[in-house]
């Protein structure tokens, strides 16, 4: 949301303090799929799958002459459906005309906004608040990090047991055909307990958007990063300016649910100085504050080295790889599109 002059901010000066309505009002479909809905999902006619993805997802949501199969009333209900594939063919669109569809108290969040939630409230409070809806909604189920997925899994048993149904999405990068291209299993294994209650659908397909997963965004130079900040804000954007490894040290004392408040209202984020980053600990924190860049159409560049660039090629190989290919892909889209 553009100001309507213009002007220039630092982010590690703002000590966001969101209060818990807050925080349970930002469980809604980012700004980008406000308008997602079933009807202007556009299957890929060589993908089958995706049309097939469209029926199954309008069903779970409003059930046809199945014989209750999904109705709370009966046992063999469908505790929920996941989005199963790559970047790019529409599982969040998808996921955001389930929510949006929906008729009863409902959340949507990436897996992050709900792990972040446990961490700001713990499990006990987390649980007493999400019990409340009716539906969740989880974007990019992470299954990298088994602590986290423990206890996404432990809070689906939870809610499942009071009748809370949900929609998921995979966190599958955007590579080639082979590795890494589905976690269907890993999912239905991470939460064996309710992987039989859940409807897993596939959705085949290319991105739509062709962002290049290991694409590489160019830095401003030196002499000129200041002409793009003026720019900007002649335009009447609120831009941050702020030194990246400022910044992550002040992201170290932020928890991650308040991310979204530190960036309301920015329109832009310029980051001097960036560099590879040697602290793994920082380098996923860096990824959390994309995540919410990208979720609120934020666009973000650099001076010193690109921001695709930071993550190295020891992180890019290594248990995390989803998430740093995921934010560099999110990381050129920002660059890219303002």
């Amino acid at each position: 949301m553009s100001t309507t002059s213009g002007a220039i901010c630092s982010l590690v000066e703002i000590q966001p303090n969101p209060s818990l309505s807050e925080v349970l009002s930002q469980l809604v479909p980012p700004r980008e799929f406000t308008k997602a809905r079933f009807d202007n999902y556009l299957p890929d006619q060589s993908f089958p799958s995706q049309a097939a993805a469209v029926a199954s997802a309008r069903e779970f949501v409003r059930p046809s002459s199945l014989k209750g199969l999904f109705s709370r009333s009966k046992t063999t209900q469908s505790a929920g459906i996941y989005l199963d594939g790559g970047f790019g063919v529409g599982k969040t669109h998808l996921l955001a005309a389930i929510w949006h569809d929906f008729k009863g108290p409902k959340a949507f969040g990436s897996f992050l906004a709900y792990t972040s939630l446990i961490g700001l409230l713990g499990f006990a409070d987390a649980l007493k608040q999400l019990s409340n809806y009716e539906l969740l909604c989880i974007d990019e189920f992470e299954l990298d990090d088994p602590g986290d997925t423990m206890l996404m899994s432990r809070l689906l048993s939870e809610l499942g047991a009071k009748g809370i149904r949900f929609a998921a999405t995979s966190n599958t990068p955007p590579n080639a055909l082979g590795q890494g291209r589905f976690a269907a299993k890993d999912f239905a294994r991470e939460i064996s307990a309710m992987s039989d209650r859940f409807l897993i659908v596939s959705v085949d397909g290319e991105d739509y958007r062709h962002r290049p997963v290991d694409g590489h965004t160019q830095p401003l130079g030196a002499s000129d990063y200041m002409r793009h900040v003026e720019q900007k804000v002649s335009e009447g954007q609120l831009v941050a300016v702020d030194e990246f490894d400022k910044l992550l040290a002040h992201l170290a004392k932020v928890h991650p649910s308040k991310f979204l408040k530190l960036i309301d209202g920015v329109d832009s984020v310029v980051l001097t100085k960036a560099h590879v980053l040697t602290d793994q600990s920082a380098a996923l924190r860096f990824v959390s504050f994309v995540d919410r860049l990208y979720e609120s159409q934020v666009s973000i560049s650099s001076t010193g080295v690109g921001l695709t660039e930071v993550f190295s090629p020891e992180y890019l190989s290594g248990g995390y790889k989803k998430k740093y290919l995921r934010a560099i892909s999110r990381i050129g889209s920002l660059t890219s599109s303002f």
